[in-house]
C-alpha cells in the first residue's frame, strides 16, 4: 500500500525487462518503496539481464508473465498481490514495434495480439485488483503513434490507437473506486526497441519518460504526454488534411 504520503511500496512491472518500465521504476524510487515485481516472459532467461538492476533498498524479484497468454493473466495478477500486498502501480510496458504494411496479414495480427489484446486482458485483470483494494494506479504506455496513424506504420500506430482507447475508457469506468489509470503518449523513445532507427523530431529518452509518468501519478494526471509539446502538436496535426498528413510522412 501507498505510505502516508503516497509514495508507493510495491511496483509490478508487465514487460519487466523494458528500458521504459525500468526507467519508471528508477523515477518512483523512495525509501518507502519495498518490492519491485519483474513480470516477463521467461523468468531463466531475464535473470542475468536483471541481475545487475537495483531501485534503492527494494526487493527485485520475476515472475513468469505472457501478454498472448490471456487465459493466465487474471492468475498471474492474483498471485503477485497474494504473494507480495497490495499494488500501488503497476506499469503495463509490454509491447513490440513492427514496422508492418499491406503484405503480411499474420504478422499483423500477432502484433495486434500483443500490444491490443494483451493490454486489455492484463488491464482488465489489473483493475479488478486495485478495484478490490481500493487504490493504486495502472500505467499504460502508449503512443503518439495511436493519435493518428501514419502509412508507414498504420498497423502498429492502430494496435496503440486500440490501446489508448482501452486505456482512457478504463480510467473513466474506474472513476470513483480509488483506482486509477495512466496513459503515457510518448513520442519516438530511444531505446532497445528503436535501436538503429534515426531519431524523429522530439526524441527522448527513457528516463524523460520515466519523470513525467512519476509526476502524473503524484499529480493525480490521467494521460500524459512526452515531451509535453507533442500534446499541442498533435492537437494541430490530428486535423491536418489527408494529403498533407500523407506528405509529412515521407
Amino acid at each position: 500500500m501507498n505510505n502516508a504520503v503516497k509514495q508507493p511500496q510495491n511496483v509490478l512491472v508487465l514487460g519487466g525487462t523494458s528500458d521504459i518500465g525500468r526507467a519508471i521504476v528508477d523515477a518512483l524510487v523512495t525509501p518507502a518503496l519495498r518490492r519491485v515485481v519483474l513480470a516477463v516472459r521467461d523468468p531463466q532467461r531475464a535473470a542475468d539481464q536483471v541481475a545487475g538492476w537495483s531501485f534503492g533498498d527494494a526487493e527485485v524479484v520475476t515472475v513468469g508473465f505472457d501478454a498472448t497468454a490471456v487465459d493466465t493473466h487474471e492468475a498471474v495478477i492474483a498471485d503477485v498481490a497474494e504473494r507480495y500486498g497490495d499494488l500501488d502501480v503497476v506499469i503495463q510496458a509490454f509491447g513490440q514495434l513492427g514496422e508492418l504494411g499491406l503484405d503480411d496479414p499474420l504478422a499483423a495480427a500477432k502484433l495486434a495480439e500483443v500490444n491490443y489484446v494483451g493490454a486489455v486482458s492484463s488491464g482488465l485483470a489489473v483493475a479488478a485488483r486495485l478495484r478490490a483494494q481500493g487504490h493504486g494506479t495502472l500505467v499504460v504506455l502508449s503512443s503518439v503513434a495511436g493519435v493518428r496513424t501514419r502509412a508507414s506504420n498504420f498497423v502498429y500506430g492502430s494496435t496503440k490507437a486500440g490501446q489508448d482507447a482501452f486505456a482512457t475508457g478504463l480510467g473513466h469506468a474506474l472513476a470513483n473506486t480509488g483506482a486509477r489509470v495512466l496513459t503515457v503518449r510518448p513520442g519516438f523513445v530511444r531505446s532497445a526497441m528503436t535501436a538503429g532507427m534515426d531519431d524523429a523530431p522530439f526524441s527522448c529518452d527513457p528516463a524523460d519518460v520515466g519523470e513525467a509518468v512519476a509526476a502524473g501519478i503524484r499529480r493525480g494526471r490521467s494521460v500524459v504526454w512526452v515531451p509535453g509539446v507533442l500534446q499541442v502538436v498533435f492537437g494541430l496535426l490530428r486535423y491536418a488534411p489527408g494529403f498533407l498528413w500523407r506528405r509529412l510522412d515521407r
